[in-house]
């Protein structure tokens, strides 16, 4: 395991465990990108232009933000914004239902064993709940997991807020403090995601989008090499 520690204060219990989703537990294939490249078609950006390579570093820069947020800072105005953002989820689901999207090794019984643990399992995502639902399909994971929040289920702002953490606190009542939280994700926006929320536990996985300097800059609490190493890491520091 390769973990990064920064808090030397007893550990309370996890009992709720919040997961992103697409770098952390699902493996996309790099979806994202080729989604938004047939979005930024759908209005108008040229292909292999100085404008596309700008927007495709920004989308890439801004993996693990809702997806809405992207598209507005992109085209500026929200009709725009709500376009791009509609083309871009009917393409990925299109990638999604061609079978191009996988667990991430591991992912599935790092979940499982959390649940055997006693503890609550959240799966969170920046996409709209119509791609969410596409992907769990697509996995089989329907019944994986007590709750499912997309940015839309907790008020719309999506990452880097809070509120879809928060938001699995208040309806799990898994927890009485925000502190027995355990948030892990691959980007700085799920770091920031679950500091701000307050959670005991933020660790951030290699598998993604963002590196460890990246997932520390933003708050991690914890760097582990994938998802599949977070079981050991709560039993771990629960019993020490």
């Amino acid at each position: 395991m390769t973990s990064t520690h920064r808090t030397d204060h007893p550990a309370p219990h996890h009992g709720l465990v919040v997961l992103d989703m697409a770098g952390t537990t699902v493996a996309d294939g790099g979806l994202v990108e080729r989604a938004f490249e047939r979005a930024a078609a759908h209005l108008g950006v040229e292909p292999d232009s100085a404008d596309h390579a700008a927007k495709l570093q920004y989308v890439r820069a801004t993996m693990g933000e809702s997806k809405i947020s992207v598209f507005r800072h992109l085209f500026g105005s929200e009709e725009l914004a709500h376009r791009a953002n509609t083309a871009f989820e009917q393409a990925y689901a299109e990638l999604v239902d061609g079978g191009l999207v996988k667990e991430i090794p591991g992912a599935r019984e790092a979940v499982e064993q959390l649940r055997a643990d006693g503890r609550t399992v959240v799966l969170t995502t920046g996409f709209a709940r119509v791609t969410q639902d596409a992907v769990l399909a697509a996995l089989g994971w329907q019944d994986l997991v007590e709750l499912t929040l997309c940015p839309a289920d907790a008020g719309g702002r999506g990452r880097p807020y809070p509120d879809m953490v928060l938001a699995a606190f208040l309806r799990t009542a898994a927890v009485d403090d925000v502190r027995s939280v355990a948030v892990a994700g691959d980007t700085a926006y799920d770091m920031l995601c679950g500091t701000r929320a307050g959670a005991g536990l933020v660790a951030g996985v290699l598998t993604g989008a963002h590196d460890r300097a990246a997932l520390e800059a933003a708050g991690a609490t914890h760097v582990l090499d994938s998802v599949a190493e977070l079981p050991t890491l709560l039993r771990a520091r629960e019993s020490a």
